[in-house]
């Protein structure tokens, strides 16, 4: 995957949405770019699972959990899920759990920090709608880029 956010935001300036760096790189993908698919949900990963069982065809799931840093609503086990049904990475506003493992995978995960207590299961949730969070909107089929600069979405079309 060649690529630098860095040299598509010079080359689409004012075309290109730059999300503020509120991410962390935790998964072993550091470098990682698909179509969006949106999840919005408060302390709750439920829909984060059902979006992960499905094939990601290349995607990124985009999770807007809030910035809440109470729970976690990834852990390892939906990683490898997502990572073995094609998801290319995943951003969540929210954090994460088992960072360690997660750092071996071969999957792109950037989230605002980890938390070792689980999230509820309720359910509750949207999915595919559009969220806004760090600065930027990201709707489901906008393409999204992110790297070790930063996250870098463009208006559904690969730039």
């Amino acid at each position: 995957m060649q690529f630098s956010t860095a040299d598509l935001c010079d080359a689409d300036e004012g075309k290109v949405q730059v999300a503020l760096p509120d991410f962390i790189d935790y998964g072993g993908r550091k470098r990682f770019c698909g179509a969006i698919s949106t999840v919005k949900v408060h302390e709750d990963n439920s829909l984060v699972r059902a979006a992960l069982e499905e094939p990601g065809l290349g995607r990124v799931l985009v999770v807007d959990g809030g910035a809440s840093r109470r729970c976690a609503l990834l852990g390892d086990k939906l990683a490898r899920l997502g990572m073995s049904n094609g998801w290319t990475g995943m951003v969540i506003s929210g954090c994460i759990r088992d960072s360690a493992a997660i750092a071996g995978m071969d999957i792109g995960v950037k989230a605002i920090g980890t938390s070792p207590r689980r999230s509820v299961k309720q359910g509750a949730g949207e999915r595919d709608v559009t969220v806004a969070f760090s600065g930027a909107t990201f709707d489901a089929g906008a393409y999204l880029y992110a790297d070790e600069d930063g996250i870098l979405i463009s208006p559904g079309r690969p730039v």
